[in-house]
């Protein structure tokens, strides 16, 4: 039996179910959730990065998405909250859509 020791999404053990098979499972507390959020997005991250085309690129971004909102949840914020900060910085600072490299800024 594989061994997987990782979060998951809520709905993996009926898939896990109905394919006939068996599983071992237990709930995170609090501090152990905190800390596998933000394995499971480095995980998410590298297979976006490792992404051969667009289709499966989108995918790991929808994967990393709902990491976000479960990370913004444990700090107290909802996806629409997490959204309105996001919208204040792009108003503030911009977007990434220029696709601005900075080089340097010269001290004065």
């Amino acid at each position: 039996m594989p061994v997987h020791n990782k979060l998951v999404r809520d709905r993996i053990l009926e898939v896990i179910e109905k394919a006939g098979k068996t599983y071992t499972s237990r709930i995170l507390d609090e501090k152990e959730y905190i800390a596998e959020v933000k394995i499971k997005m480095h995980e998410e991250l590298a297979e976006y990065e490792a992404a051969q085309n667009d289709q499966d690129a989108v995918e790991e971004l929808a994967d990393l998405l709902e990491l976000i909102h479960a990370a913004a949840a444990i700090h107290g914020a909802t996806p629409e909250q997490l959204e309105k900060v996001r919208q204040e910085k792009a108003e503030k600072r911009g977007g990434f859509n220029d696709r601005i490299y900075l080089i340097e800024v010269a001290d004065d």
